[in-house]
């Protein structure tokens, strides 16, 4: 039973996208810690929650992140509440997809790390400076990802910004107006409650911005975090049984290849720009298949 288990749950970082990766993640340790929490509850043990979130929640102390590193990127897979966990998987679904398809589903669990990792450092420095945080700043703690859910859909309406999500009750809408509706939100709801979690949220926010920006001007900073992180999921993939076939090798050189590539990327380009001007809808079935491949690439 061990084993099945085990072999599923492999099989199923194996062959489930990215995307359902990270979403499987913080469904699992959703189900994990609160589980804990209701065991020792029931053998009347207090403060559970607290203690996991001191251990695994981010603080805006310098000195006690600076002794629990970890807790920078643990935070932001770390829930308790159903309703949090269930926004945050629902616009990490939507705004994943679409980040997935139009910018490559390669670069998702980089933008996720690294737009919570930009949460967190804005969250802290924030606290560290404005004077109204003085009395909390050396307790307060801030745990979700919506920081890094935040990203990734900032960032996809940065670089799709006219692209219309359909939504229920509302019609069709521009990426860029809901982007900003929830910018905006986190903003006045800073002095509302919940002051950490707003500015990790606009910390997140920021971060996706400025990497669509980068993208779009052809530079990709999380390119090489990414190339680590798929070398380390590969861990979980089954190696197939070897096989010997013989096939005529074909040499490519690199300035071919390189052409290739940049023929490739111009189509591509010119694919997001007709997007950007026209919709999604005015592409025709090939250059829609195309963009599909390359967002599975």
């Amino acid at each position: 039973m061990q084993t099945s288990l085990f072999q599923e749950i492999r099989n199923f970082f194996a062959r489930g996208s990215i995307l359902a990766r990270l979403i499987g993640v913080n469904v699992a340790i959703f189900v994990a810690v609160n589980l804990i929490r209701v065991f020792f509850f029931l053998w009347n043990v207090d403060g559970t929650a607290e203690a996991m979130s001191q251990w695994l929640g981010i603080s805006s102390n310098v000195h006690v992140v600076l002794h629990r590193p970890w807790t920078l990127f643990t935070y932001m897979f770390l829930h308790f509440d159903f309703l949090h966990i269930l926004f945050n998987m629902i616009v990490l679904y939507v705004g994943g997809r679409l980040f997935s398809d139009f910018i490559g589903q390669d670069r998702l669990t980089a933008t996720y790390l690294l737009g919570g990792l930009a949460g967190a450092l804005f969250y802290i420095i924030s606290f560290n400076v404005f004077p109204v945080f003085e009395e909390v700043v050396s307790f307060s703690l801030a745990i979700g990802a919506s920081a890094s859910v935040l990203a990734i859909f900032i960032a996809i309406a940065t670089y799709m910004p006219n692209y219309q999500l359909p939504l229920l009750l509302f019609g069709r809408i521009r990426l860029k107006y809901i982007a900003i509706f929830f910018v905006v939100l986190d903003l006045i709801s800073i002095d509302q409650g919940n002051p950490g979690g707003h500015l990790a949220h606009l910390g997140g926010a920021l971060w996706g911005y400025i990497y669509a920006r980068l993208l779009r001007s052809g530079r990709d900073p999380a390119m090489v975090l990414g190339f680590y992180l798929e070398k380390m999921i590969r861990i979980f993939r089954k190696r197939p049984a070897m096989r010997v076939e013989y096939t005529r090798e074909r040499y490519v050189s690199d300035e071919d290849y390189n052409e290739q590539r940049a023929e490739q990327q111009k189509k591509i380009d010119h694919i997001l720009d007709k997007i950007s001007k026209h919709g999604y809808d005015s592409l025709t079935k090939e250059e829609k298949q195309l963009l599909f491949k390359m967002g599975d690439n």
